[in-house]
């Protein structure tokens, strides 16, 4: 069944009919789904969603446009979630400086971006990543964290170079892919594809964003993830079925293998 590492059914998108979309998931294939944490003060929402259904865990941490707000009490805070039941990854974290122009903001994000890797490391868990324009700053401290033994992670929406991604898959890490892989213009994704092994990708939906075609535009949720098995399927000349069982396999033994 197809495993959606990446999520955010606690987005307020999903308000009107969160237990209707999930009620859907397993007679539609899905089978295991990872809610993924960004904002301070919503932690709780991804809690009760894993206390409230067996197919989702969560992971825990804060988005790097949230670093500014972040203190002692969040790391706490975080830690002590992460040894709740059904908490299986840190994340997500990382650097963004697509919005965050400023040294002394990508100076917060990078201690904050350690802080948590910190964590990761602590407590024995993999790590889920957030990078967008930050590319050589973001690979430098990965690739310091894990010459220091870290329990792997996940480079989400994976979006630079092959280049990059092949020094991220040289430390054995996986690379997220999602609806944009569909899209027609995705040339340096589709090539990132082509050249990964599949035994280090896994499929994922940041829902409600990035839908792939022919939904793109519209709120997005893991009952598109077929098309994007689909497209992964056509770059790598094999079927959807064999993606997904392995994608599966993948994220099983990351995420869910004690």
């Amino acid at each position: 069944m197809i495993f959606d590492t990446h999520a955010h059914y606690d987005d307020e998108a999903f308000d009107s009919d969160r237990e209707d979309i999930l009620g859907q998931m397993e007679k539609q294939g899905i089978g295991h789904i990872v809610n993924v944490c960004a904002s301070i003060g919503q932690f709780h929402r991804t809690v009760e969603l894993t206390e409230k259904y067996p197919f989702i865990y969560g992971a825990v941490g804060v988005h790097p446009d949230d670093a500014d707000k972040m203190t002692k009490d969040t790391l706490d805070e975080i830690t002590r979630i992460s040894r709740m039941d059904k908490m299986v990854a840190i994340g997500e974290i990382g650097l963004d400086y697509y919005w965050h122009k400023e040294k002394e903001e990508h100076r917060k994000q990078q201690e904050m971006f350690r802080a948590q890797l910190d964590i990761a490391r602590q407590e024995k868990l993999p790590f889920m990543i957030h990078s967008r324009d930050a590319a050589e700053d973001t690979l430098e401290i990965i690739q310091e964290y894990m010459r220091g033994g870290m329990y792997g992670g996940i480079i989400h929406c994976f979006s630079y170079s092959p280049e990059i991604a092949a020094e991220y898959l040289k430390m054995g890490l996986y690379l997220g892919i999602g609806g944009v892989v569909t899209f027609k213009n995705a040339k340096k994704l589709k090539e990132v594809v082509r050249q990964a092994p599949l035994e280090q990708i896994l499929l994922e939906t940041d829902c409600p964003y990035m839908a792939p075609e022919p939904n793109r535009g519209k709120r997005n949720s893991s009952l598109n993830l077929p098309y994007v098995a689909a497209a992964v399927a056509q770059l790598k000349d094999t079927t959807p079925e064999e993606v997904i069982t392995i994608t599966e396999a993948n994220a099983q033994k990351l995420l869910l293998t004690t």
